[in-house]
């Protein structure tokens, strides 16, 4: 549900905060920090304002969270968390900025979540191969608010374009592989040692795909 003209709630009752149109409010409780979780290759321009506004009602400080695969992530993030920072913070805000290295969200947020905090993405975040919902995720592991940024529009860099390509190659390539194993292996004689042979396929194939999965997510 998306909310509009947010106003300063007594901090015993949060769900008086009104709706604003760019933020949809999953769970309402005051915290001690926004954890706002910045994706590479993020427009932010447009997300300032929002975290700007949706601190200053929640009387909130804000911590700006990027999650980089690589070095060169990293020192760019750096670059748009400090400029993010800048336009974020003043008296009444403080922010602070971190950058992780990996490709888990779940295990970012882990490192960084305290009892209290508000946690916030943005709506176009997804994950892992059947790149699910990543606010859904962050839902069913944290027992925390989540606000989710919505109406925001960043177009799909090269690189995540070319992560999915790899991503489904990999996965048809392992199915396909055992596909051919089990053919091979429905040619031999019919018994015993044949039926325990694709049984004990089906955990390596089962192994593997998990792996992969982890890989992009």
């Amino acid at each position: 549900m998306n909310k509009h003209n947010v106003s300063v709630p007594p901090l015993t009752n949060l769900s008086s905060i009104a709706s604003d149109n760019s933020i949809r409010l999953v769970d309402q409780e005051r915290s001690r920090h926004l954890i706002v979780l910045i994706p590479a290759d993020s427009e932010y321009a447009t997300v300032t304002r929002r975290i700007w506004k949706l601190a200053n009602e929640t009387v909130s400080s804000v911590q700006l969270l990027g999650l980089g695969k690589d070095t060169g992530q990293e020192l760019a993030l750096r670059r748009d968390l400090a400029t993010m920072s800048a336009l974020i913070q003043d008296a009444k805000v403080s922010v602070e900025t971190k950058v992780e290295i990996g490709n888990n969200w779940l295990e970012a947020v882990k490192r960084n979540y305290q009892e209290g905090d508000m946690i916030v993405c943005i709506a176009e975040q997804t994950i892992g191969i059947q790149r699910r919902s990543l606010s859904q995720i962050l839902e069913s592991n944290f027992e925390a608010p989540v606000y989710i940024l919505s109406d925001l529009r960043s177009p799909p860099s090269q690189s995540s374009v070319l992560s999915q390509v790899i991503a489904w190659s990999g996965l048809i390539g392992i199915i396909a592989g055992f596909f051919l194993l089990q053919v091979k292996i429905l040619q031999m004689p019919e018994d015993g040692f044949q039926t325990l042979l694709l049984i004990l396929l089906l955990f390596p194939e089962f192994w593997l795909v998990l792996y992969w999965n982890s890989l992009f997510s």
